[in-house]
């Protein structure tokens, strides 16, 4: 088992604990987390600042019970590491829930993130919110 592969299921480790402070312990500081276009927080943030209030902040403060459940993690090569598996939640506004499909491709480096990219159903996740 590689240290890529360790850092990123104690990611998710700590994301099934609730604990945003392990989630990003292994991310660098400049970090790049790309939402993927059409996802409501679609963009690449650059930074644990700007990943904690554009990504997590928000799905904290607008979903109940938002969930990211990695059922598998795959180890790559070179650091990259892919999880496949399916985020859940319901949207707070409509109170519509969702179970949606990703796949989230990960790059780690000298023990640290450097990248991350979502890749999801974005069509049920907005149907969910509206």
């Amino acid at each position: 088992m590689s240290e890529a592969l360790d850092i990123i299921k104690a990611h998710y480790a700590a994301s099934d604990r609730g604990d945003l402070d392990g989630m990003v312990e292994a991310f660098a500081d400049d970090v790049e987390w790309t939402e993927m276009a059409g996802f409501p927080y679609a963009g690449t943030y650059v930074g644990v600042p700007a990943i904690r209030e554009n990504v997590f902040g928000r799905l904290n403060g607008e979903w109940k019970d938002f969930t990211a459940t990695a059922e598998e993690i795959i180890d790559g090569d070179e650091g990259r590491v892919v999880a496949l598996g399916h985020y859940a939640g319901t949207f707070a506004a409509t109170g519509k829930s969702m179970r949606v499909r990703f796949t989230h491709v990960w790059r780690v480096r000298d023990g640290k993130v450097v990248g991350f990219e979502q890749f999801t159903d974005t069509l049920l996740v907005r149907a969910s919110m509206e």
